[in-house]
């Protein structure tokens, strides 16, 4: 009996307008809130997007500086700017729709303060991880799709997070590394990039026609249409570089557009070897 009276009490109180729409007309406003937020960070992304092609065509037609350079750097601080923005609004959208609900969020705002505080003394890992990201950016030390190796792990950065840095290895493995924890950082696609070629002969090969053979080689790669506008300096030939037991190494180096120099040495080192078989220029015996 008790349940059904509460049942029907219920039952009235869910009649009378003044009671239900109260709570409909604030979730509407909390949906209005989120569905608001939900398009800001559309809009801020859209407009991050069209603001880097933009900038990136201004400096090309200025001719200021590299384009593709200029796109990286570009699309490191739209993709970093863009999480920000993103989060900060969310967080704007949370407390307006718990304050929508009637939710007291100054006693809450306060308790995260002071467990912020607290947290903060026993997270200093975290704190340089974020000043390192920081120091990422502002000096412009790595972007987005330049080849880097950070801490002897080697990859290309997919993504640079306040935390954490991304790298995607060759193999197509994922590193995330703590921006904190880099202590080394070598970035080999900055404004242009090296490829090295280096291999050993037989001390009974002729080292002289070897080195003809690949700086030839490499004038003709320089020359064609595919590889004329990456390749940005003649071949630097080093010479004999060292001698072994097994053989003489030769080096030699080709100056190209920033992540392009592995598509002109695997083009380098095929004709190379064509040509070395070829004269009979031969390489020592494996062992």
């Amino acid at each position: 009996m008790l349940f059904m009276q509460i049942s029907q009490d219920a039952l009235a109180d869910l009649r009378r307008a003044e009671v239900w729409m109260p709570w409909v007309s604030r979730g509407l406003k909390v949906i209005v809130i989120l569905g608001t937020a939900w398009l800001v960070t559309r809009i801020t992304g859209r407009a991050f997007s069209q603001l880097r092609i933009y900038a990136t065509g201004v400096i090309a037609r200025r001719g200021d500086s590299n384009r593709v350079e200029v796109e990286k750097r570009a699309a490191t601080i739209a993709s970093a700017m863009r999480k920000i923005v993103s989060t900060l609004v969310w967080i704007i959208a949370a407390v307006m729709a718990l304050t929508e609900l009637n939710f007291h969020v100054e006693p809450l705002l306060a308790g995260l303060g002071v467990a912020g505080l607290a947290a903060g003394l026993g997270a200093q890992t975290l704190i340089k991880d974020w000043l390192g990201g920081l120091f990422l950016l502002i000096e412009d030390q790595i972007r987005i799709g330049d080849s880097v190796t950070i801490n002897g792990i080697s990859g290309a950065v997919s993504e640079i997070n306040l935390r954490t840095t991304v790298l995607r290895g060759e193999s197509g493995a994922v590193h995330i590394i703590s921006n904190g924890s880099i202590t080394a950082l070598a970035n080999l696609t900055r404004d242009y990039s090296y490829y090295i070629f280096e291999t050993t002969i037989a001390h009974r090969a002729d080292a002289i026609k070897a080195l003809d053979i690949l700086e030839r080689a490499a004038a003709e790669i320089a020359l064609e249409d595919r590889f004329r506008p990456v390749v940005l300096a003649p071949l630097e030939v080093m010479g004999v570089d060292r001698l072994t037991d097994k053989g003489a190494t030769i080096r030699a180096r080709i100056k190209t557009l920033p992540s392009q120099q592995y598509l002109v040495g695997r083009e380098l080192n095929l004709r190379v070897k064509e040509r070395f078989d070829a004269a009979g220029i031969a390489f020592p015996p494996v062992s």
